[in-house]
């Protein structure tokens, strides 16, 4: 599952796991979302309805360039630094190349588009 992400003057794709998160995710398609840095490792933002934790571990450790989600905040995560495992994770899937890097570029507040590639 494909998806694409702009970011300012910038747009990177990413694929989706195939799981009942990411088909919500799917399903809410096109959506844009406010982001704040958190922690200096992740661009995080809420999005407009809960994502089903069917079939998901209690947490997650993410790497860096994952596409990921933190039920307990509702909130979508773009990972561009080293976060640990941490409860309420869920891993999405991957950002394509190098767009980790894009999105660490990008200081303060952000507003990302998703859409279905």
């Amino acid at each position: 599952m494909k998806i694409v992400i702009r970011l300012g003057d910038k747009r990177f794709g990413a694929v989706l796991d195939d799981s009942a998160a990411s088909r919500d995710l799917l399903r809410q398609l096109p959506v844009t979302v406010d982001m704040v840095d958190h922690g200096g490792v992740e661009k995080t933002g809420p999005l407009p309805s809960p994502l089903s934790l069917d079939g998901q571990p209690e947490g997650a450790d993410p790497d860096v360039g994952d596409v990921g989600y933190y039920a307990p905040g509702n909130d979508l995560v773009l990972y561009y630094g080293d976060q640990s495992y941490f409860a309420g994770i869920v891993v999405l899937g991957r950002l394509d190349d190098d767009a980790a890097r894009q999105v660490r570029e990008q200081d303060g507040p952000v507003t990302v588009t998703v859409e279905a590639r």
